[in-house]
């Protein structure tokens, strides 16, 4: 299948860990994918690369060597720089994008700022930038890319790494928490907007509608997050799961029906699960024979109430 024919997706976060095996598996399923993040290496640099790949979870990971290694693999990969933090950089990607391909089918937004502390130790630069990269930044890119998304002949999926909405995850972290639940609320108020606007599609081998879903992990994943962790404590190891784990249930929602996932958070193993019968998460533990802990609550609340469909006055103060 030539480039100008595969499905195009966007992973934005994809030089490190989770978002880097999500580019590789997207591209061995068949996709073009753009590896978009900030960090890049001088193509000159690239020689000189000992070992290579390098590590994942590494500096020396960025998005050159990600589509380097897609590429070695014979798959379909292209390295597209963005600072999220940056709305001019944002249009730049999805400009560039649909220049080069004519299309966008899939967004995934891995990206994220992380500190994981009381509000009293977070400056408020912090606390800005936090918000900047987490909720703005998808914000923007999502604004910038739902033209073309609702143009895709699959009918245009979107994938967001935020959390289910629980209130033990506000605990001892919530200048980041006030990022990622507002990312979850963005998925959720999204999510309405397209099944308002859902029709039947005219072609039959089209998915039916658009759909955007949250994810997050069930089981801390290796990556460059939890890197700092093992590096004081190997034994943190053994509650680490292998990324694939993620990119797998990313796989699944893709290949869902849009009604059976928009608007939904989801946590990887309950949905691998669920979709697609997965019962042995051995293979996903970094280390063999570990069994992780579970860091996720096994039962979520349910956000909807009695009254859900009852919207009484809906009013868009934008055409007042």
């Amino acid at each position: 299948m030539s480039t100008s024919t595969k499905p195009i997706a966007v992973v934005v976060g994809a030089s490190r860990g989770i978002g880097r095996q999500v580019a590789i598996d997207l591209a061995k399923a068949g996709y073009h994918v753009i590896v978009s993040a900030k960090s890049t290496t001088p193509l000159s640099s690239l020689t000189t690369l000992s070992p290579f790949p390098p590590d994942p979870n590494s500096p020396q990971s960025t998005i050159t060597t990600v589509a380097l290694e897609i590429t070695q693999l014979g798959l379909s990969a292209t390295a597209i720089p963005v600072d999220t933090t940056s709305q001019t950089s944002i249009e730049n990607l999805i400009h560039d994008i649909i220049t080069s391909h004519k299309r966008l089918d899939v967004l995934i937004y891995n990206t994220g700022a992380i500190h994981w502390g009381p509000l009293s130790t977070t400056p408020l630069k912090k606390f800005l930038l936090l918000q900047s990269v987490n909720p703005t930044g998808l914000y923007i890119t999502l604004h910038h890319s739902l033209p073309h998304l609702k143009s895709s002949p699959l009918g245009g999926r979107i994938i967001v790494v935020s959390p289910p909405i629980y209130s033990r995850f506000f605990r001892g972290k919530t200048a980041y928490a006030i990022g990622k639940v507002g990312m979850s609320v963005l998925v959720k108020g999204l999510a309405m907007d397209f099944d308002r606007e859902a029709l039947p599609l005219p072609d039959k081998n089209r998915q039916k509608g658009m759909a955007i879903t949250g994810i997050w992990p069930a089981v801390a994943i290796e990556s460059a997050a939890t890197e700092q962790f093992t590096r004081r404590d190997q034994e943190y190891k053994r509650d680490l799961r292998k990324p694939t784990i993620f990119s797998d249930a990313i796989l699944a929602i893709l290949d869902a029906p849009a009604e059976r996932v928009n608007g939904e958070l989801l946590l990887d193993e309950d949905f691998l699960r669920e979709e697609r019968g997965v019962t042995d998460f051995g293979k996903y533990s970094l280390i063999p024979g570990a069994n992780p802990k579970r860091i996720m609550p096994e039962v979520l609340p349910d956000l909807r109430v009695k009254e859900q469909d009852d919207e009484g006055m809906r009013i868009d103060s934008s055409k007042l």
